[in-house]
């Protein structure tokens, strides 16, 4: 089942000189053990990734119970936002090609995208594109536990 996260937008943060995106787990799925164990897995998957087609993860912690997550602040449209524009086919093209390099470099540190769809493809200002979601990556060389594999 996939996180319904509260998303905030933290504007120039002195300490790291960018702006970033904070999600922050909702209580309900923060008092679920094996969920919360399941986020910090995935977490720590993705932050060992370093693609400009995937998004950075920064941190992730908790304070006072909250859980969360800091990554780099997309600003864009997602793929099915761009769906009902007409694009041609050349950047169609693109798209796929900046899709598959991130999921190549994926799975070379062994992490599984596992809800790869439009809304969570990125296409950012800068026209890179990416996997923008988190809760859908497995670190398959860690190993897998069974109700890990019947989730996939």
């Amino acid at each position: 089942m996939p996180v319904e996260w509260e998303k905030f937008i933290a504007r120039g943060i002195p300490r790291l000189g960018r702006s970033v995106a904070v999600k922050v787990l909702p209580e309900n799925f923060a008092t679920d053990a094996e969920r919360l164990q399941r986020f910090e897995r995935e977490a720590q998957a993705l932050s060992t990734l370093n693609d400009p087609n995937v998004l950075a993860i920064f941190d992730v912690g908790s304070q006072n119970g909250t859980h969360y997550l800091v990554s780099e602040l997309l600003e864009g449209k997602t793929l099915r936002e761009q769906m009902n524009e007409a694009l041609p086919q050349r950047k169609i093209s693109e798209y796929a090609l900046e899709i598959a390099k991130g999921l190549a470099a994926a799975h070379e540190r062994g992490v599984i995208h596992r809800d790869l769809k439009p809304e969570n493809i990125f296409n950012s200002m800068s026209n890179v594109t990416g996997a923008s979601e988190i809760g859908i990556a497995i670190n398959w060389q860690a190993g897998l536990k069974s109700t890990d594999a019947r989730r996939r």
